[in-house]
């Protein structure tokens, strides 16, 4: 018969049995390599120890000795008590494992608000519709906006220019602030030129998809689909970091999407969803690459960013040599 409860709260038995009973148990000792060593025990140990052999159906009993516990079995069974507390012993040995340490935050607040404020200074200058060249005026939304119809017909770049468009000065102060939050945290996590080349392919990839499934006639604007390519490869690279948890990350991004990217008269949800989910695809095997390789080198970091800048120049090129 087995004296602790489901809870295991262990309260003293002493009184119960006579010194002649005790006498008749033995104690598991307190190093299980040692069977003939001392057996007072704390009451955690105990705790975890009457775990194991309730789980294995070996009687104990538990009766306080002084300041300390101990964890009696009959003699027959002792045998069997010590090869499963031993086995038990080693299968958690390393367990819980250690805390992962943090990862390394790039300094980077000043050059990520930079590029969120150039952002906001090119929505200003399409809105005033300025003549730069002398000529008739740009219409910058019709030459970059993501029209489903002519993306499908090879005008790729497009995908590149939408996420540069905004709709009205509303949409792009969302956009700035809200989105702007997970782009800092994104940049502070891998680096501005690893962040912001991530967000152009999980933003251009998800209107391209967006695009696909959409009617010929869809058009959109609007950074938002590479701001939730942004949740989606912060959710992507921790997926694998809390593996026995690996569900939370996914289930946050789920939340943030159908909380802040399925309301609204002009929302696209499409390009939302696909951007989230081009994030978490490529999120996750960079997370790897990550604690692998770890994170790339300054000198990476600028080429990476020199490229991300040079493709949406050079895609705005091409929407202005169409045009």
């Amino acid at each position: 018969m087995n004296e602790v409860d489901e809870s295991t709260t262990i309260t003293p038995q002493a009184e119960l049995w006579s010194p002649l009973e005790q006498e008749s148990w033995s104690a598991v000792p307190a190093q299980l390599s040692t069977p003939s060593g001392p057996a007072r025990l704390s009451k955690r140990q105990v705790q975890v120890w009457v775990l194991t052999l309730e789980s294995k159906g070996i009687p104990f009993r538990v009766v306080v000795d002084g300041p300390g516990w101990q964890l009696l079995v009959p003699p027959d069974r002792l045998a069997a008590a010590l090869k499963e507390l031993r086995q038990f012993e080693t299968d958690n040995r390393n367990w819980p494992p250690p805390v992962p340490p943090p990862s390394p935050q790039a300094d980077n607040l000043l050059i990520t608000l930079s590029v969120l404020g150039l952002l906001g200074i090119f929505h200003n200058l399409v809105q005033l519709q300025l003549d730069p060249f002398g000529q008739s005026v740009i219409d910058w939304v019709g030459l970059g906006n993501a029209d489903a119809g002519l993306i499908r017909g090879g005008e790729w770049w497009r995908t590149v220019t939408a996420l540069t468009l905004h709709a009205d000065g509303r949409h792009l102060l969302g956009n700035l602030l809200i989105g702007g939050c997970f782009i800092l945290m994104l940049c502070r996590a891998l680096g501005s030129g690893l962040a912001w080349s991530l967000l152009l392919a999980s933003g251009s990839l998800g209107n391209l998809l967006n695009a696909w499934l959409q009617a010929p006639l869809h058009r959109s604007v609007g950074a938002s689909t590479a701001v939730f390519g942004a949740v989606g490869l912060l959710a992507g690279i921790h997926l694998l970091q809390e593996r026995r948890r690996w569900y939370l990350p996914l289930a946050s991004a789920l939340a943030l999407l159908a909380l802040l990217g399925s309301e609204g008269e002009n929302t696209d949800l499409g390009a939302h969803l696909f951007g989230l989910g081009v994030g978490l695809v490529i999120g996750m095997p960079t997370g790897y690459l990550l604690g692998r390789c770890g994170h790339p080198s300054g000198r990476l970091n600028v080429l990476l960013a020199l490229g991300s800048a040079l493709l949406v120049g050079g895609a705005w090129w091409l929407a202005l040599r169409q045009g």
